[in-house]
């Protein structure tokens, strides 16, 4: 019976787009042109240069469409679905999260878990199209591709907590949207997916250095790409792994906290 509700949980959301055909139509398209748009306008910026900032041309655009493409792994929107925590503390229908079979938090797991599986098919059929299209290079060689995807796999795990701490705060505050949208926003800056972090002053990389963002991103794709020696890759691995442990036991007891703010009557 757990296993069947821990299914359901992890379909919710990848559902709500499986069932609206025109909204697949919708994130291919927009997927397609994020992935061309970026692609030239690094090639454009590398057009008189050969290496900036000890990335070379081809580096750079294999750097910034894997971002986009990673973008894919939390992008679905749950707010079509009136599936966010911000929405349900707002109706009120929080409450049916505590009375459900599932633990709330072992529910929001689940739920991200099948929403992450389904942006992983989208960007692996994205990096399949992009490789064999030669937008991006591929790794150096196996060990690389093995520390990277080890390296991305704890970094999706710190992005989890993240998102999951993000999505606490509506359980403290009564009007977050804005501040949502803020702290959205730092976490793409300072994770590199808008541009790798060299690009960056040396106190903006300095600051990213002491908070989790640039773990969830930066860290695997600069793996990828070589700007991170195997050799260096070691003591990567383990701050991301000490912020996955970190951000858990911080997360756990938030949810405590949560729920002695959750009434019967509502959120």
């Amino acid at each position: 019976m757990a296993v069947l509700h821990g299914w359901r949980a992890a379909r919710v959301t990848p559902l709500g787009e499986l069932h609206t055909p025109p909204r697949m139509t919708a994130v291919l398209l927009r997927l397609t042109v994020q992935v061309v748009l970026v692609a030239s306008l690094w090639r454009g910026l590398y057009a008189h240069t050969g290496t900036t900032a000890g990335l070379t041309r081809d580096q750079a655009v294999t750097y910034a469409v894997l971002a986009v493409l990673a973008s894919r792994l939390r992008e679905l929107d749950q707010y079509a679905g009136r599936d966010t925590v911000l929405q349900h503390m707002h109706f009120g229908t929080i409450v049916y999260w505590y009375l459900r079979p599932l633990p709330p938090r072992r529910y929001y797991a689940l739920r991200a878990l099948g929403e992450q599986l389904y942006g992983l098919a989208w960007a692996l059929f994205g990096y399949a199209v992009c490789l064999a299209a030669g937008v991006v290079a591929p790794p150096e060689s196996a060990a690389t591709a093995g520390v990277f995807l080890l390296s991305m796999l704890l970094g999706q795990w710190v992005l989890y907590y993240v998102m999951l701490l993000l999505d606490q705060m509506c359980f403290f505050t009564l009007r977050n949207n804005s501040a949502m949208l803020i702290l959205i926003f730092a976490q793409n800056l300072m994770s590199g997916v808008y541009a790798p972090l060299w690009f960056f002053p040396d106190w903006f990389i300095t600051l990213s250095g002491v908070l989790p963002f640039q773990a969830t991103l930066n860290v695997p794709l600069s793996i990828y790409v070589g700007r991170i020696q195997l050799s260096d890759a070691g003591a990567q691995l383990a701050v991301q792994a000490a912020w996955v442990l970190a951000l858990a036991l911080v997360t756990r007891q938030v949810w405590r906290r949560a729920a002695r703010r959750v009434i019967s009557q509502g959120g």
